[in-house]
């Protein structure tokens, strides 16, 4: 490994360890997200400021390999049973609308072209993986409007990863259809047979390599993970695609099995992930960002808070209104911010389109910065609502 690569490596390293760091410092002022700390110290080490760190191919292949194992953990934490019928309806409808909404002011602003496409879509994503460790820290999963955040959220990152599939990274819709409809039969596969009763032979390794050097549950469920991105890629679909569906795989898989043995594979998994891999990748993220072009352009840093509350306005506005009759007011507050917090697939989709010339780099940071300042106000907003509420021992059960 050369010199340069292992000298970034160790600087992004040190610098995940220092995100909680100062997060804990500050925790009594303020409750900043350890991803946005993250991305900010990405921006302070990266070359546009300290130059401490830079990207190349080794870092850049950590980094994206970081984001799917945070799109696989939001599949994996997306439990169907407890989402199915109407929490996920209204969660489809909802993105529908945020995607009409996000469109249509695509449209206005830079008519029916490409890079009015690109800024609808990252307007209606959500940040299900980023979010979640706060919804989950805040004790709020195992609730219904818990699993009414993961319905909302699944919409948020599924539904845009699709529509990139189909009408950005491949000019042959129909081919990319039927590539996507060959990627639905193997994961249909796959999901059910991990859904079923394992043979005895793999319970048996399950369960007698957990303590061991040979981590045989959790080497299945890497395997899983890069085939499912192999799957993806070599369909010439997005990578995230296949990262969240190996996530339900995984998930279906390890609740097939003992429990104790699923808690302890899955708390296993998360230490790879958020033990190194996403903030990895939230770091690189920083390093990305293109400072320069936002400070640069007038019109881009006006443009930023113009996102923020497009995010809230396209995003959160349908799921307040469509959760209106099921949530009282500060729960569905809460559910509407959460939906409206946007940033891993913002930064996915707005990187296409400004390596394809569909999007200038000025508007891309724009759409960026709102995205790392919607994933620092709404959920601190959102679970502040929620914590703040009385409990009304009258009050029914939430659907």
């Amino acid at each position: 490994m050369p010199q340069t690569t292992l000298s970034s490596f160790a600087v992004v390293v040190a610098a995940t360890a220092v995100a909680p760091l100062i997060t804990d410092r500050v925790k009594h002022w303020v409750a900043i997200p350890s991803v946005v700390l993250e991305i900010l110290l990405g921006i302070l080490i990266g070359p546009q400021v300290l130059g401490w760190a830079g990207e190349d191919d080794v870092m850049g292949f950590i980094a994206d390999f970081g984001l799917a194992m945070l799109m696989f953990l939001a599949g994996y934490e997306l439990k169907i049973d407890e989402v199915r019928g109407k929490p996920m309806r209204l969660a489809v409808v909802g993105w529908l609308i945020s995607l009409a909404l996000g469109l249509g002011f695509g449209a206005l602003v830079h008519g029916w072209a490409f890079s009015s496409l690109i800024i609808g879509l990252a307007l209606t994503t959500t940040a299900l993986g980023t979010t979640l460790p706060m919804v989950r820290d805040a004790g709020l999963l195992p609730t219904p409007l818990g699993a009414r955040v993961l319905a909302v959220g699944a919409a948020g990152e599924f539904g845009p990863i699709i529509a990139v599939a189909l009408v950005v990274n491949d000019q042959n819709p129909a081919r990319t259809v039927l590539f996507l409809l060959a990627f639905a039969v193997v994961a249909a596969r796959l999901l059910w047979a991990a859904a079923n009763r394992r043979s005895g032979r793999i319970s048996r390794l399950v369960r007698t390599t957990l303590g061991t050097s040979v981590q045989f549950a959790v080497r299945l469920c890497m395997v899983v993970v890069v085939f499912m991105l192999w799957l993806a890629g070599s369909l010439g679909l997005d990578l995230l695609l296949g990262a969240f569906v190996a996530g339900l795989v995984v998930r279906l898989f390890l609740d097939a099995g003992d429990p104790e043995e699923g808690a302890v594979v899955e708390s296993k998994i998360e230490a790879i992930g958020f033990g190194l891999l996403i903030p990895f990748f939230f770091v690189v993220s920083g390093m990305r960002y293109d400072l320069d072009a936002l400070l640069a352009t007038p019109s881009a840093i006006a443009l930023l808070p113009l996102f923020l509350v497009l995010f809230l306005v396209i995003r959160g506005l349908p799921v307040l209104g469509l959760h209106h009759r099921d949530l009282p007011v500060r729960p569905r507050w809460t559910l509407a911010l959460l939906a409206s917090a946007a940033l891993p697939l913002v930064v996915v989709i707005t990187t296409i389109g400004t390596e394809a010339g569909l999007l200038p780099t000025s508007t891309a940071s724009a759409m960026v910065g709102a995205g790392m300042l919607s994933v620092l106000i709404f959920p601190l907003i959102a679970l502040r609502l929620v914590r703040t509420e009385a409990p009304d021992p009258r009050a029914p059960e939430l659907p």
